[in-house]
């Protein structure tokens, strides 16, 4: 059975084929390569391209018979949705339009949406459930939500998948978080570490937080890509729409964050600190029973210690352990 995974070549999309394909799917990815990788694409076809461009979604979905898409591709840093707003209403609404209309025209039924835990903004308790007002603070957050939006007022069965903050590898170390330039928490802190590089910056040590920094729930990657599936099986099952938080639903601080990485490596990582950044809530905390509940969703990797060692050996290029936890 033939899925589509757009932005199927970056770090949660090609996670996300690699579940499909253990599960007996076929992911065909979808990417421009412009931040994603070839080299994640190893489980099904690359059709290289632009969501935006509607000849091409034309093309793939005449080739190929598709039951469904789960929907990754977009423009993802929240620093620079705030520089260049314009661009990323443009490609992820943009894209999202495009993709719900081609789908509607070649009568593929079942679309899951990587939206995000930025469409709350700043919320007024914690943990954040789904019916959480939604409030984005910052423009990657308000084309998540906007894109909710226009999914919800489409004719397709869908799933909308607010993750938390992704982390981690895949534990088999068949691929990972690679981005450039490297502006996620752990792999940055995780090259500061292992090369000597310039020193990891803390953005923020005033927050209303126990030590002053910023507070995520950080999921593991393989436990995102698994929910994925099973929202698509859901989907193709129930014939309901879904909408989902994705989250461990335990907050760690930078601070602990990079102390735990100091314990599990041995030494000290040079950090300096700087102010906050615009757009960056406290605290995000996650509160997924509902998944829990629906398809029996239990992360299995997202613990702290079992993140930081995936994302060590990923880095590293080994699948053997580096340390035992």
């Amino acid at each position: 059975m033939n899925i589509v995974v757009t932005g199927g070549a970056g770090y949660i999309g090609s996670h996300i084929c690699k579940a499909l394909s253990q599960r007996g799917y076929h992911p065909i990815c979808l990417d421009t390569l412009e931040r994603g990788h070839a080299s994640s694409v190893k489980w099904g076809p690359l059709e290289q391209g632009d969501i935006r461009d509607k000849h091409f979604l034309d093309q793939v979905f005449t080739k190929y018979s598709i039951e469904g898409v789960i929907h990754c591709a977009a423009y993802a840093y929240i620093e620079e949705s705030i520089q260049q707003p314009l661009q990323y209403y443009d490609n992820n609404v943009g894209g999202s339009a495009s993709l719900v209309t081609a789908m509607e025209k070649h009568q593929i039924p079942h679309l899951i949406f990587s939206s995000s835990c930025a469409t709350y903004g700043i919320p007024e308790k914690l943990p954040i459930d789904e019916t959480t007002a939604q409030e984005p603070i910052n423009p990657y957050g308000r084309t998540k939500l906007l894109t909710e939006s226009l999914i919800r007022h489409s004719h397709l069965r869908y799933g909308i998948l607010r993750y938390f903050n992704a982390a981690g590898s895949d534990p088999e170390g068949e691929i990972g978080e690679k981005h450039d330039p490297e502006t996620h928490l752990i792999p940055s802190m995780i090259k500061t570490a292992l090369y000597n590089k310039q020193p990891f910056t803390i953005y923020g040590t005033d927050y209303p937080t126990q030590d002053g920094t910023a507070v995520r729930d950080f999921v593991h990657v393989s436990d995102l890509a698994k929910a994925h599936v099973d929202v698509l099986e859901y989907l193709r099952n129930e014939n309901r729409n879904l909408t989902l938080n994705l989250g461990s639903t335990r907050g760690y601080s930078i601070r602990e964050v990079h102390q735990t990485l100091e314990t599990l490596l041995g030494k000290k990582i040079p950090y300096v600190e700087k102010e906050r950044r615009e757009g960056d809530p406290p605290m995000l905390i996650a509160l997924s029973e509902k998944a829990q509940a629906i398809i029996g969703w239990n992360p299995q990797y997202s613990d702290l210690k079992t993140i930081l060692q995936t994302a060590l050996n990923f880095e590293l290029g080994t699948k053997r352990v580096i340390l035992q936890l």
